[in-house]
């Protein structure tokens, strides 16, 4: 399937704020739909309410404070791990619409990790490298040894966004369940080998034909559509 660069996803975020008018709280908020859908899709509620968030500091993170909340709302009984929250204002109004709704925070991840039934891995976005900086590689290596369903947000956090899981030491082993790629399919998904979600139902057409996306058809009101691996629709299950 085709995918989208690291530096073509920047670009596009760009031309998105640009060209599209979309401010960066409405990208948030999309994205963050997106990735409550897929959840919902793969881990309804009747499979165990119990979700974990774990949320980085930059954008990535921010996607992931927005799911909590939509899926609070859906039901579930999420928890957020957020150990380095930002100054920033829209950050800091996201964890407040958490915490308006009682939603816990914690500081200890491996002790959330054990009272989950499924993990939201918003941790690093496409444009992490370079080395998995503290607190986090305890936290990679939590989401590598355990057996609850994870589901990552655009990229599984601690690989390359261009060619995947590092191939020795922390996050080789790392292989989530679920993937939600953002706007489009990152080159990285050619080393996933779970369930592959596309979200970001808000691309115009003069963007998509710049950057030669070959976007899913969305059905009905989804945020979401399954793909398989050539990037072709999957029929819900």
């Amino acid at each position: 399937m085709k995918t989208l660069s690291a530096k073509n996803a920047a670009a596009l975020d760009k031309d998105l704020m640009s060209i599209g008018a979309f401010s960066i709280d409405q990208l948030m908020e999309l994205a963050g739909l997106s990735v409550s859908q897929a959840v919902y899709r793969v881990h309804p509620p009747k499979l165990g309410r119990r979700v974990l968030v774990a949320c980085g500091p930059g954008n990535n993170g921010g996607d992931g404070l927005v799911a909590a909340r939509h899926l609070w709302h859906y039901g579930y009984k999420t928890t957020i791990y957020y150990p380095k929250q930002s100054k920033n204002d829209l950050y800091q109004r996201l964890a407040t619409q958490l915490k308006n709704l009682s939603i816990p925070f914690t500081d200890d991840f491996p002790s959330a990790i054990e009272e989950t039934d499924h993990i939201v891995d918003a941790i690093f976005g496409f444009s992490f490298s370079g080395e998995v900086r503290e607190p986090f590689p305890a936290v990679i290596k939590a989401l590598e040894e355990t057996s609850v369903p994870v589901t990552s947000v655009d990229a599984p956090s601690s690989w390359n966004i261009e060619t995947g899981p590092p191939s020795e030491g922390l996050g080789a082993r790392f292989m989530p369940q679920v993937l939600v790629s953002l706007t489009a399919p990152k080159p990285l998904v050619n080393k996933f080998n779970g369930r592959h979600f596309i979200g970001g139902r808000f691309v115009s057409p003069d963007i998509k034909d710049k950057y030669d996306l070959e976007l899913p058809e969305y059905e009905g009101i989804d945020q979401v559509v399954e793909v398989d691996g050539e990037g072709a629709p999957k029929s819900k299950v």
